[in-house]
């Protein structure tokens, strides 16, 4: 399986000099060495007295190691089409994904979080030590972030959760089977692997079934009446220009008095022209009755109409989407206090602001041509998404990395195994910082893949596959449907490729592959790990 290779656009797109960032690769290399060790200092004095120093070192290494390829790979996923799209530079989303990924994480990234994954792997079926806990889960963790790592540099989007649900099947059988467990398979949800497997089918259809409808939407309503304005305005004004010239022609052959009368009724009708207060009846020369009537055939094409009309109520529909995002699934784990009508009510405050915001956007932008206009307004709405899906992202998937390593961390404390777990503030900051690493260092790939080489795309039909993913991530979750964020946005990409015929499905067969592939192979390294370490510790 190949990785994409970037076209000489793409090239221009992500190019990244060594020279302009080899400040930029010092000052992460750098911030990541020195939250290691402020992390690593602050976690002697947390761990209990007896805990081993070598698994706490080592532990912290694997967590913050996935953190880092989360962030090369599943966040890369999330800002590809911000980036693809020209909206974002990846600096400007390194930025965002900096601010609302950590805030995600320390804000809604709750208070504890769940030791023992139940919903995949049911330890408790097993006599299981508190030591063999800790093998698993830090084997769970380098196998998924040694995947994870395979997959960003071939430019892959893989699920993150899958790969960690992957790592800990994997090395929660082998300790199961080594340590002579009579029901180690009995601990595997298969009936959830099973969901597992019809979410690769089901998430990337749906994302790109959704994506495919607005897009089209989009295109009829909005961009196709731009093109025919536009034509129109252009067609108007090569008419303009023959006739400003035709009309110099015929100045230039009128006799002198004839030109000083007509030119004095050129003076006079420039007047009016400029007070804006006059008839056409009332203009002296043709020159002027002519613009004038283009100027009126001008205004009646009104080529702004579609943008006045459906963006404001596109981009009021979307933040009422993404604001239900955040309420019902990166706030979740906040205890708001909200009743449902309190909900609703912030939903609409929220939806009539972005309507309102939107609205008097568009009429600042009228005096900008309108393909300029069209590329700012859908350009800001999805800054939005792009923000709302990092917070969110940043609240919830972020767990993946600190689910396990708190299980780890909390044995080293209290030498137990118990079913929840705090999770410190230091935690969720340094994995934040990892996770942000992860992006500048090794997204690039995968932000190359989602965002130029499974289909172009531009802010428009960017706004459209995010806003889309964030719709049938919310329905699935009302639902109740197995599927992955991750899978949804590729599905969406691709139904803006299939709107525009320009979908790679070759590239689209080659991470197919990696999908399948993602869980039985972290399983198998995961199995070989957490052999590893039972021998050596």
């Amino acid at each position: 399986m190949a990785s994409p290779k970037p076209s000489s656009a793409e090239q221009i797109i992500f190019k990244d000099a060594t020279e302009r960032n080899t400040g930029w690769n010092i000052a992460f290399s750098l911030l990541l060495a020195v939250t290691f060790v402020i992390f690593a200092k602050w976690g002697l004095g947390y761990i209990g007295v007896d805990a081993s120093l070598p698994v706490f070192f080592l532990a912290s290494c694997f967590g913050l190691f996935m953190a880092f390829n989360i962030g090369g790979n599943d966040v890369a996923n999330s800002f590809g089409t911000s980036v693809g799209s020209g909206t974002l530079t990846i600096k400007q989303a390194l930025l965002i994904a900096a601010v609302f990924e950590v805030s995600g994480a320390i804000i809604a990234g709750g208070q504890v979080t769940e030791t023992v994954r139940s919903g995949i792997v049911d330890l408790e079926t097993i006599d299981i030590s508190p030591n063999d806990l800790m093998f698993i889960m830090m084997s769970s963790l380098l196998a998924a972030a040694i995947w994870l790592l395979f997959a960003s540099k071939m430019g892959y989007p893989v699920s993150t959760t899958h790969s960690i649900v992957g790592g800990i099947v994997g090395a929660a059988l082998m300790v199961g089977f080594v340590t002579g467990q009579d029901n180690a398979l009995d601990m595997v949800q298969w009936g959830e692997i099973g969901k597992i497997a019809v979410s690769w089918v089901l998430s990337p259809l749906l994302g790109g079934l959704v994506s495919y409808g607005m897009y089209r939407w989009i295109k009829k309503y909005i961009l196709q009446f731009n093109e025919q304005a536009e034509a129109a305005l252009e067609a108007l004004g090569t008419k303009r220009k023959e006739f400003v010239m035709q009309h110099r022609h015929s100045f230039e052959v009128l006799s002198d008095l004839q030109g000083v009368s007509y030119t004095e009724a050129l003076s006079r009708d420039s007047k009016r022209v400029s007070s804006g207060d006059f008839e056409l009846d009332e203009l002296e020369s043709d020159y002027f009755k002519e613009l004038e009537l283009m100027d009126r055939e001008a205004k009646k094409i009104d080529a702004h109409r579609a943008l006045e009309k459906w963006v404001p109520a596109l981009a009021s529909f979307g933040a009422l989407v993404i604001a239900s995002m955040l309420i019902f699934k990166g706030l979740s784990n906040l205890d708001l206090a909200l009743s449902m009508s309190g909900k609703i009510v912030i939903l609409a405050m929220v939806s009539a602001v972005a309507w309102m915001a939107t609205s008097i956007l568009v009429r600042l932008l009228k005096k900008k041509s309108l393909q300029r206009s069209t590329f700012l307004v859908f350009a800001w709405m999805q800054v939005f998404t792009a923000s709302a899906f990092a917070f969110s992202h940043g609240s919830n998937d972020i767990a993946n990395a600190i689910g396990p390593f708190v299980a780890i961390l909390d044995v080293l404390r209290t030498g137990n195994v118990y079913e929840t777990a705090a999770i410190p503030t230091i935690v969720m900051i340094a994995f934040g910082v990892a996770l942000v690493g992860g992006l500048w260092f090794t997204g690039r790939n995968v932000i190359r893949t989602v965002g130029t080489s499974l289909t172009r795309m531009h802010p428009s039909s960017g706004f459209a596959a995010e806003l889309s993913a964030a719709m049938v991530v919310m329905g699935a979750s009302v639902l109740g449907l197995p599927v992955s964020s991750t899978h949804i946005l590729i599905g969406a990409v691709l139904g803006i490729g299939v709107a525009n015929r320009a979908a790679n499905w070759k590239l689209m067969k080659s991470i197919g592959v990696t999908w399948v592939v993602t869980l039985p192979a972290v399983s198998a390294m995961s199995a070989l790990v957490v052999l590893g370490l039972r021998a050596i510790f």
